[in-house]
């Protein structure tokens, strides 16, 4: 089965900051970021950029070169990030959000890394690094003494233009590469799908190191339009809702568990500013639609939420899902939709043989958005980054691991990892498969489920919570959950909670909850 993309022609030389650069010609007075209420125009980040651009490549960190960059939120990040394209080379993003022991262990993971820049504030998170670590603020006599013009490196659409970490199946982070030309095509068809342009602000709310924040700092650079900046480091739904309330903000990014967040501090002050977006973009998890429905039902509620569907290996976004079209008795889970320009998506079989209509298969990614593959990989990690043979001619493409089907109207429907089943008495189980039937419940607002350990140590399931309106009746949940589920998937414990915790991407951090029980801080 197969879902093919528009084709769409792209530029001889598909390169993301030449865009930028165009409307620093074109509108040089136009705000480009804002944070704390302090404006610079396209033309002064344009010209910070050039002389970054010059520091690198005098340094012989040209094209080629990995330059990491640990900075919070800030115009320095975006100096840096353009700066560090337009030199032809390609950025790391090191996040300061991450405990100094993560940071470790990635700095471990970058091969042949060039830099790194930071600031005051995160210099000591990388101070183990092999490498010089440079301050942008430091060295602003020397930075202003270098050309205030583009460096004119050539740069082509299989350069790599960043590249982030992503953890494998054993946990170990793996850095995959994403090409410009991909990350180019991402940009292009968001601006041409759904009407993008110089008005249609941004606000950044998740993580720098995640995939999904890469194109969410770019795309209104690409579109000339304003990216507004969190000034915290962490997500703060409280000043983001703030931030969205008191600018005109036309789009976010984020996770899932992000929206949901946002969405319950509207709903809980009565608010609008959500309401009042051109789009939000989410994805990143599987979806619990009854998390929206009310919101989205709200009168004057102009916003078009797009549930989206896509892995960092492949430049983030594979395809989109209006999710207008979303009825609860039609779909059992919410679709993502169709392909992106330029992008195919596959459902093979273990032979890696097409499946049939309606079948489940493994969803496969080919087109412009499939990257560079994992650096300083090898093996079975690189194996997923694999070629077959369609109509005769060879095929290259990327295997998700995830599970999925085409519906009769032809969107993709992702139904589960291929290994995220968990192994529980004999029994294998996938843990969302009961997190939908959970959310279906009016006693459940929100729940996680994950495999813990009884006192014997074998393992069950658990079930985080929390509940629409006080204590959870256990008993009357578990008898609602038998009328659906096998009783081998009912979880053996239900366990209350205040709130789903998030990790700095903004999904849901199961692990954090499983820690909590463990030290019996639940």
């Amino acid at each position: 089965m197969i879902l093919q993309g528009k084709r769409v022609a792209l530029p001889s030389a598909p390169v993301v900051h030449q865009q930028f650069e165009a409307h620093a010609q074109a509108t040089p007075d136009a705000v480009a970021v804002v944070r704390a209420g302090r404006q610079v125009t396209y033309a002064e980040l344009d010209a910070r950029a050039n002389r970054f651009a010059h520091f690198l490549a005098a340094r012989g960190h040209g094209r080629g070169a990995k330059v990491g960059i640990c900075l919070d939120y800030s115009t320095d990040l975006l100096v840096a990030v353009l700066g560090t394209l337009k030199a032809g080379a390609a950025y790391v993003p090191f996040d300061p959000a991450y405990p100094a022991a993560r940071l470790q262990l990635l700095l471990a993971q970058v091969p042949d890394l060039a830099l790194i820049v930071a600031s005051p504030a995160t210099a000591e998170m990388v101070g183990s690094a092999a490498v010089d670590v440079v301050d942008l603020d430091r060295l602003g006599e020397h930075l202003a003494g270098l050309p205030a013009t583009s460096p004119g490196v050539p740069v082509t659409g299989d350069d790599v233009c960043y590249a982030v970490f992503t953890s494998g199946s054993t946990g170990t982070p793996k850095l995959t590469a994403v090409r410009h030309e991909g990350w180019f095509n991402l940009m292009n068809w968001l601006k041409a799908e759904y009407g993008l342009h110089s008005g249609s602000h941004h606000l950044v709310v998740s993580a720098f190191g995640f995939d999904l924040s890469q194109r969410a700092l770019m795309t209104p650079l690409f579109c000339g339009a304003t990216q507004y900046l969190l000034a915290s480091r962490n997500f703060d739904a409280m000043l983001a809702y703030r931030v969205l309330s008191e600018h005109d903000i036309r789009v976010v990014h984020c996770a899932s568990s992000t929206l949901y967040v946002l969405i319950d501090w509207e709903t809980a002050r009565r608010g609008d500013a959500l309401t009042r977006l051109d789009y939000v973009l989410f994805g990143g998890e599987a979806l619990k639609p009854e998390r929206l429905t009310d919101w989205m039902r709200r009168e004057g509620n102009t916003c078009t939420l797009l549930h989206q569907y896509g892995v960092a290996e492949c430049t983030d976004v594979a395809t989109s899902y209006d999710l207008a079209g979303y009825r609860a008795g039609e779909h059992d889970i919410a679709p993502v939709g169709r392909p992106a320009y330029n992008t195919d998506i596959h459902l093979l079989d273990e032979q890696l043989r097409g499946v049939g209509a309606g079948q489940d298969g493994e969803i496969c990614i080919a087109g412009a958005g499939v990257g560079a593959g994992y650096l300083g990989a090898s093996g079975p990690e690189n194996a997923r980054f694999t070629t077959i043979e369609v109509d005769g001619a060879p095929l290259r493409l990327y295997r998700t691991g995830d599970r999925g089907r085409v519906t009769e109207t032809g969107d993709l429907v992702v139904a589960g990892r291929m290994d995220a089943q968990v192994k529980v008495r004999g029994m294998r189980i996938d843990p969302a498969d009961i997190e939908r039937a959970l959310g279906r419940l009016a006693e459940v607002r929100e729940a996680a489920v994950a495999v813990t350990h009884a006192d014997g140590g074998e393992a069950e399931l658990t079930a985080f919570v929390v509940p629409e309106a006080g204590a959870l009746a256990e008993d009357a949940v578990r008898a609602r959950l038998l009328r659906t589920l096998p009783r081998n998937m009912v979880p053996a414990r239900f366990v209350d909670v205040p709130r789903i915790p998030l990790s700095p991407h903004g999904k849901v951090d199961r692990a954090a909850l499983v820690d909590a029980l463990e030290n019996r801080g639940l």
